[in-house]
């Protein structure tokens, strides 16, 4: 038997390595084989101890697979095949041709006819692309199902297509060029202006090497002119046994998963893998070179590196110990050119400094500096000199403490969540062993290496691991991008760097960590009222000062909470007169509290789960996130410091300043920008709060003003504040009673705002052309009409199964038939706040020849949808997988949160959810009909279509340009 191949290195982009987190240590694992056998898994050449929960298996022809049996969440299932072969492998006759391939899979086998491998699986309640996927890399087709019951039934057919893709896909001439169109249409979509930077990047970074020509999604010349004959010729050299692997993870027994893995897999045969193709070559002497690209859409940005020779660093002990050192000493420095960042005066935007491999060809050491326009000078400088000061003067014992305190939080949180680890982290480390090389240990065993290693860290051991791992960036390549040209060009750039390896640099001042502020408001707040709703197990509270809290106790992810505060106010404080009025809510966190600066928190919270944001919602301002049962009073406390003492420091109103400066700079570079940015406005009739303001109008944004603003919101408005997981209920009330619950009085309802929920919908239908500055064969059309509000809950779900069988529609007939667009899409959106507002939504992008083609596809399809009831297959694909979601949403706690949030200020929607179902199941075809005849007759549609600048249909196009 062939020995497998043990995972090749990859490209690291954007090129930063940071080392190795957790730490192992154990006797090699032992396989049921012989001694002398060639070995299949990285972990029989590692002292690291691979978590035994893991089932590994090889069958006869050399396929290998992972399997484990897990209960998070319960029900449900993952199931991948790695094809260990990805773009690296084709030929110059074959570029792009593994992901063509990809796409086959779901277009014909021996045993499932064309175009119903998809059909069936949206029968089995699986919704595609979502659930169903696939991805092309340099090195693999890994093919995905996610399943959402555990019954055997499924198990069996999801590995019976698994089986029919491996070696059964017909790959008819005829699907070929049927799926050639979506091919090209993926392509097209996929080469915007960051597509084409990264082919420059490519192309100076590593002139002449092959993976370069490698990119997956392929050439036009071989795409355009590929058979089937060449396709099959790529399918059975690469789509062998020795070649894949097979990973599922979930809840079934491990027996029964080998039992059906051996069932459909055991027949199957081919040759031999194929030998691992050649990425280089890579010239890691190179230096002193430059290179300039400018696109108008491009926000500024300078890579500084060098190269030196790749180092085979196998998964062992040692290796994760000298990883473990070079982690802290990296993320130091990035610490300190964050801490840049967020200071008054930035002189960059972000910047980051680390070492990544290019395959197994070499390593790079890099430091990427994004500026604002203009000033890359200014931070190159900064970055440069701020990296000296780290690798001259070294680090502090604070600093060292600060990345462990961090990387201990980590770990221990694994480690006490490991029983409630969901499936996807656990194919995620399957799959890591694979492509990587990286054995999965249990995370009980990574805290106690981590722990008899920690303490040996220290400043001098830290720097001299990051030392040993970087190369020195003397003469360095550099690449600039962004808008315009630097000044003095690649003289300029070069002799910016110059001067920044020639400026003094002194020692940094070290200073201590100070204690976090805000731990007393007050006496606790009294409960006055504590009840239970029964059809949820919600705890529902109230204390005195009106602060409501509502609490779900639930196992299932051990050692994780999550909160979302919803403060009154939100986007309804917004008016016509003063329409960015919360534009700066968001940036808040940036100005830290009144006590500490958003660096200090950033120190001061070391160690600790908890965090700061804040945003707008259409109603409330809401503070979301998730932290652990220990650290759950001191998100409480953050949470009351920031509603009694934010900062408001200037740097959060630079930091916004900058990001209005990069948004205008590129408002219309893809059809998908030109048409967000304008479509606000058009379907409101230039309402100024749903339209985009000016650049000087949203520049003027002051904290000074939004103080003035929401200050009253912050100091009395109503708050609910739901707390999900796996909490004790008492400590939970206790915490948010110290803190919440002991503020000033709050208002007692969440207010209304009756004036500021109208929202109109244009009277004015038909067609808009707007223009974008993007690819010139780039299109795209939208087609919007105005539903209602979602009081209707059987009318707001029936909208929601209709987006649903129009999306299958689209797909089959823009995607499948025509091959005229990569990924439509259609939506229902029945609004909760805005009333008798809602939309419903029909998007693809084309090409710019396939626009009227395709406005009339889309005519044809709505026209059939009126003209007569629905079929009852389509139906069952739309409303299975939407039925399945259902039965899922109590499984995680994202869902018990979508419940909780507002349990007690609007309780009467919870019954809603056990409602839903029963509606949903009882809509037949003729529903589906009215809905289409009710809503969406074309001539009440407000269209865009999207063209490129300067094209014949852009002539008398809008622009949307807001300055």
């Amino acid at each position: 038997m062939h020995a497998p191949r043990f995972a090749r290195r990859a490209l690291a982009l954007p090129l930063f390595s940071l080392g190795l987190i957790g730490l192992a240590a154990a006797p090699l694992h032992a396989q049921d084989e012989s001694a002398d056998a060639e070995p299949q898994w990285a972990f029989e050449e590692s002292d690291i101890p691979v978590d035994p929960e893991y089932t590994f298996g090889v069958l006869e022809n050399g396929m290998r697979y992972i399997l484990r049996e897990n209960k998070t969440p319960e029900g449900q299932a993952l199931v991948r095949m790695r094809i260990g072969s990805g773009s690296l492998e084709e030929t110059e006759s074959e570029l792009g041709l593994s992901h063509f391939l990809e796409h086959m899979a779901f277009n014909g086998s021996t045993n499932i006819p064309e175009g119903e491998m998809v059909k069936l699986l949206e029968r089995k309640g699986l919704a595609f692309g979502a659930d169903t996927n696939a991805s092309t890399g340099f090195e693999a087709i890994t093919y995905m199902l996610n399943l959402p019951r555990n019954d055997a039934d499924l198990l069996d057919t999801s590995l019976m297509l698994m089986r029919e893709t491996a070696s059964e896909i017909t790959i008819a001439e005829d699907a070929v060029d049927r799926e050639r169109g979506v091919i090209l249409a993926e392509r097209r979509d996929r080469r915007n202006f960051a597509y084409k930077s990264l082919e420059d990047n490519l192309e100076f970074s590593s002139p002449g090497a092959r993976y370069i020509t490698r990119l997956p999604i392929g050439t036009l010349p071989v795409l355009e002119n590929a058979t089937a004959a060449d396709m099959r010729a790529l399918y059975e050299r690469t789509y062998v046994p020795e070649n894949t692997v097979l990973a599922i993870v979930g809840d079934y027994p491990v027996e029964v998963l080998e039992a059906a893995v051996k069932k459909h897999f055991a027949s199957w045969s081919g040759p031999e893998a194929p030998p691992e193709p050649v990425t280089g070559p890579l010239d890691v002497s190179r230096k002193g070179e430059t290179d300039i690209y400018t696109d108008p859409a491009l926000s500024e940005r300078v890579r500084v590196w060098r190269y030196q020779p790749w180092q085979d660093r196998k998964d062992t002990i040692a290796e994760r110990q000298q990883g473990l050192e070079r982690q802290v000493g990296y993320n130091i420095i990035n610490r300190r050119l964050a801490a840049l960042a967020r200071g008054a005066d930035a002189p960059f935007r972000s910047a980051g400094f680390g070492v990544g491999d290019v395959f197994e060809d070499g390593r790079q050491t890099s430091l990427v500096i994004s500026s604002a326009d203009g000033e890359w000078r200014k931070g190159l400088e900064a970055a440069a000199l701020e990296l000296r000061t780290a690798l001259e003067f070294g680090f502090s014992q604070s600093e060292v403490n600060e990345q462990i305190a961090r990387l201990r939080s980590s770990i221990e949180a694994s480690a006490r969540g490991a029983d409630t680890r969901t499936h996807g982290a656990l194919i995620g480390g399957a799959l890591g062993l694979v492509a990587n090389d990286r054995v999965p240990s249990t995370p009980q065993s990574a805290l106690e290496r981590f722990e008899a290693y920690a303490n040996e860290i220290t400043p001098e051991s830290a720097l001299a691991a990051v030392k040993r791992d970087s190369t020195a960036l003397v003469e360095p390549l550099i690449r600039f991008e962004g808008r315009t040209a630097p000044t003095g060009g690649a003289n300029g750039l070069r002799s910016a760097w110059r001067a920044a390896m020639a400026a003094p640099i002194s020692a940094p001042d070290f200073s201590e960590t100070a204690e976090f502020a805000y731990s007393d408001f007050g006496p606790a707040g009294e409960i006055v009222s504590d009840t239970i709703d029964e059809r949820l197990g919600l705890r529902l509270i109230r204390f005195a000062n009106g602060v409501r809290l509502n609490l779900k106790q639930t196992d299932i992810r051990e050692d994780q909470v999550r909160y979302r505060l919803q403060l009154d106010g939100g986007q309804l404080l917004n008016t016509r007169e003063d329409p960015l009025k919360t534009a700066l809510v968001g940036s808040m966190p940036a100005g830290g509290l009144g006590e500490h600066s958003q660096d200090e928190l950033t120190t001061i919270l070391a160690g600790k789960r908890v965090g700061y944001s804040i945003g707008s919602g259409a109603d409330v301002f809401v503070m979301n996130g998730s932290t652990a049962p220990k650290d759950l009073d001191l998100q409480m406390q953050l949470l009351a410091a920031s509603l009694t003492d934010p900062g408001y420091r200037p740097e959060g109103e630079e930091r916004y300043g900058r990001s209005i400066d990069n948004f205008f700079a590129n408002l219309d570079a893809t059809p998908g920008r030109a048409l967000g940015n304008a479509l606000g406005g058009i379907l409101s009739s230039n309402d100024p709060r749903f339209s985009l303001q000016s650049k000087q109008a949203c520049r003027e944004r002051s904290f000074a003003k939004l103080r003035s603003d929401i200050g009253d919101r912050l100091a009395k408005g109503a708050i609910e504040i739901a707390v999900v997981g796996d909490i004790d209920e008492d400590a939970a009330i206790a915490a948010v009673a110290s803190t919440l619950g002991a503020l000033p009085q709050r208002e007692a309802e969440f207010r209304q705002r009756e004036a500021a929920r109208i929202r109109s919908f244009t009277a004015l239908r038909g067609q808009r052309v707007l223009a974008h500055t993007g690819e010139a064969d780039q299109a795209l059309i939208r087609m919007t009409w105005p539903t209602r509000d979602d009081s209707d809950l059987k009318e707001a779900l029936q909208l929601g199964l209709l987006a649903r069988v129009v999306r299958l529609k689209l797909t089959d007939q823009l995607r499948e038939d025509l091959g005229q667009a990569y990924s439509p899409s259609a939506s229902s959106s029945t609004s909760r706040i805005y009333k008798d507002y809602g939309t419903f939504n029909i998007a693809a992008s084309v090409d710019l020849e396939q626009v009227e083609p395709t406005r009339a596809a889309i005519a044809a399809m709505l026209a059939g949808l009126r003209d007569e009831p629905l079929d009852e297959d389509t139906l069952s694909r739309a409303r299975k997988p939407l039925l399945e979601s259902y039965d899922n949403a109590l499984k995680s706690l994202g869902g018990w949160m979508g419940l909780a949030d507002r349990a007690q200020s609007e309780n009467s929607r919870l019954q809603r959810f056990f409602d839903a179902p029963d509606i949903i199941k009882s809509f037949t075809g003729k529903d589906m009909q009215q809905a289409a005849i009710g809503f969406i007759y074309p001539d009440e549609a407000v269209e865009f279509v999207v063209v490129p600048q300067g094209s014949d249909a852009a002539k008398g196009a809008m622009r949307v340009r807001a300055q």
